[in-house]
């Protein structure tokens, strides 16, 4: 660790992106073609080119993610490359479907009318993810826009991590296992995505940076609003999660030390405040912006999107669903148990070594658990997201804790016991080389000036 911090970070963040380039194309989901088409439009496209140029960019994804299964299939191998004919028959689908709500009129709003206008309307309140798109795809295209896109947000979490680890006081090498860490989890995979859980990840470790800045005293208030605040553009519902959890966490600490019979401290009163506060104003402003409601949300999960007939008592149906989900997941991490093993390790380094800290970090993670269970699809792991940052930011923790308690052991062993007789230091040479040598072997010193080296 000679070289600078920053040196290494931005090593660490640049081996990242070169290793993306292995995917290019192909990370697209069915949610990524109404946020090209949002920053299209928001780049000056036209309905309809902003549609073509969205229309383009899916077929081409499908077509090459065809041809790389094709090509590894051990009964399809030897078989003609089925790129092509995946791509004009995607693209027939598309144009059919888009050229018949356009002549039907739905040309309302920024995305592309891929879906039924009530369903757009989910993705038309997010403008953030797409303003951030607009410049990448301006100057490099749709395909090379995206993958540049997600490479600058995904870097940009890692980095972030490093940070938080700093200001909590982890040495350099912990901080960078941390954005290691980022990186080869699902974090950075899921934060490459041309999606908005890449952005979302950056502003909640912004938010946990400026948690650990006001912990250490220093001026993090402002982190945390803005933070909030971009969220709100980016996906509403995530800003309010957070703003809740953070309060909520708060609210356990100044307890808790309250019961301890210690002041709560103004890092935790501002945090509660700016959170409590936020959370309010996400309420609101969403109310009277007419954003879609949380009833909204549930028929959107339990009619596909709205392709059937609302649910007319849609509570009994979720909780049925919900207790399915929770059963059948648990099942499934059960036999594969990663993740509760990294779980079970970032939260105990982070609340053993770092208790306020750890309480703000839970409570950032536990957005992610808020998440999957407001729409319970075992099909998308994508939710799952938020979860990841208790690993990635307290492992590094529990490394550092253990790394400490074994220096602190080694050095109380060192310690002589009581009642033991004090150990005589042997002489020196002049130049504290080594013991001083005697005996006939023994030389004299050398000339004035010189050195045994």
């Amino acid at each position: 660790m000679r070289a600078r911090p920053a040196v290494w970070v931005l090593f660490v963040a640049a081996l990242f992106g070169c290793l993306q380039l292995a995917n290019v194309s192909g990370r697209d989901t069915p949610d990524s073609r109404n946020y090209l088409s949002y920053g299209l439009s928001l780049g000056g496209a036209g309905k309809a080119e902003a549609t073509h140029r969205t229309i383009e960019y899916v077929c081409a994804s499908r077509a090459g993610k065809a041809s790389r299964a094709q090509s590894v299939n051990l009964r399809r191998f030897r078989a003609p490359d089925p790129g092509p004919e995946v791509r004009e028959e995607c693209r027939k689908h598309y144009e059919s479907l888009t050229g018949h709500r356009l002549r039907a009129g739905q040309t309302s709003g920024w995305t592309a009318p891929f879906a039924s206008e009530r369903f757009m309307r989910i993705f038309e309140v997010r403008p953030g993810f797409p303003l951030l798109l607009v410049p990448f795809v301006t100057v490099l295209g749709a395909t090379w826009g995206l993958w540049a896109a997600g490479v600058c947000v995904a870097a940009a979490g890692g980095v972030l991590v490093f940070l938080v680890l700093r200001t909590v006081g982890v040495p350099v090498w912990a901080a960078l296992t941390g954005q290691v860490l980022y990186y080869v989890l699902p974090t950075g995979a899921t934060a490459m995505r041309p999606m908005t859980e890449g952005t979302m990840l950056a502003l909640t470790l912004t938010a946990l940076w400026g948690c650990a800045l006001l912990l250490r005293g220093r001026r993090g208030a402002w982190p945390v609003a803005l933070s909030l605040a971009l969220l709100f553009t980016v996906k509403h519902s995530q800003a309010l999660f957070l703003a809740v959890c953070l309060a909520a966490a708060c609210a356990v600490l100044a307890l808790y030390r309250r019961r301890a019979g210690r002041p709560v401290g103004a890092a935790v009163r501002t945090l509660l405040t700016v959170s409590a506060a936020a959370a309010a104003g996400t309420v609101l402003l969403s109310r009277l912006l007419r954003y879609p409601s949380e009833s909204e949300s549930l028929q959107d999960l339990l009619t596909d999107h709205y392709n059937m007939a609302d649910r007319e008592r849609p509570w009994p149906e979720f909780l049925r669903l919900e207790a399915n989900f929770w059963t059948e997941w648990l099942r499934r991490q059960f036999l594969q148990p990663l993740l509760l093993a990294l779980l079970a390790a970032g939260g105990w380094g982070a609340l053993r070594y770092r208790p306020a800290f750890g309480a703000l970090l839970a409570a950032a993670a536990g957005t992610g658990v808020l998440a999957v269970s407001a729409h319970p699809d075992i099909a998308i792991d994508r939710l799952w997201v938020m979860v990841w940052l208790l690993p990635v930011v307290g492992v590094p923790l529990l490394l550092t804790g253990l790394v400490e308690a074994d220096s602190l052991s080694r050095g109380l062993r060192a310690l002589p016991s009581p009642g033991a007789p004090p150990r005589t230091p042997a002489p020196r040479t002049r130049e504290g080389l080594g013991p001083a040598r005697s005996g006939p072997g023994a030389k004299g010193p050398g000339p004035k000036g010189s050195s045994d080296g």
